[in-house]
């Protein structure tokens, strides 16, 4: 077992794909799970999580989420510390962009240290209700629109994660 998991949501592969591109970036450092199978016996004794999500319709959380964040935010995470991704659309959806990270943000940040927000510069929309106080309150990712930042985006978050997280 490592010390980081991540944990996904992803209802046409988009997010399991960047996911797994989170994973490769940790070099071997992280395990990787789908909230639609994994128990939370499994996941309880990590104290680092990345969740990442798909948004839906106008700012709503993947399905799997819908199911899975209950349980989750039943887990004592008191001492751990979690970073949120998600994917959106910033053209389609512009004022919606990537909101299902604040949905999970609003169930977990009192609960937890949420790490890993990111400033809004370089991205593409009209609104959004996951920025908090200029900064995203994790890293939103547009694989429709703008996919050839997605690498450089990945990059950059995961080594800001590595200081918080190692």
């Amino acid at each position: 077992m490592n010390t980081i998991a991540i944990l996904y949501g992803s209802s046409g592969g988009n997010t399991e794909t960047v996911a797994r591109q989170v994973q490769d970036l940790f070099q071997g450092g992280a395990d990787l799970f789908n909230v639609r199978e994994v128990t939370l016996e499994e996941i309880r004794d990590y104290p680092y999580y990345i969740i990442g999500t798909s948004t839906t319709g106008i700012g709503d959380l993947q399905d799997d989420w819908e199911g899975f964040l209950p349980s989750f935010t039943r887990l004592d995470l008191a001492d751990k510390k979690v970073a949120i991704f998600a994917l959106g659309d910033s053209a389609s959806y512009s004022t919606s962009f990537a909101e299902s990270m604040k949905v999970i943000y609003d169930e977990i940040a009192d609960k937890t240290t949420i790490v890993g927000q990111v400033p809004d510069e370089g991205y593409t929309y009209d609104d959004s209700m996951a920025l908090v106080d200029g900064m995203f309150v994790g890293l939103p990712i547009d694989e429709d629109n703008e996919y050839d930042m997605t690498e450089e985006r990945l990059t950059a978050w995961v080594e800001k994660l590595r200081a918080e997280f190692l």
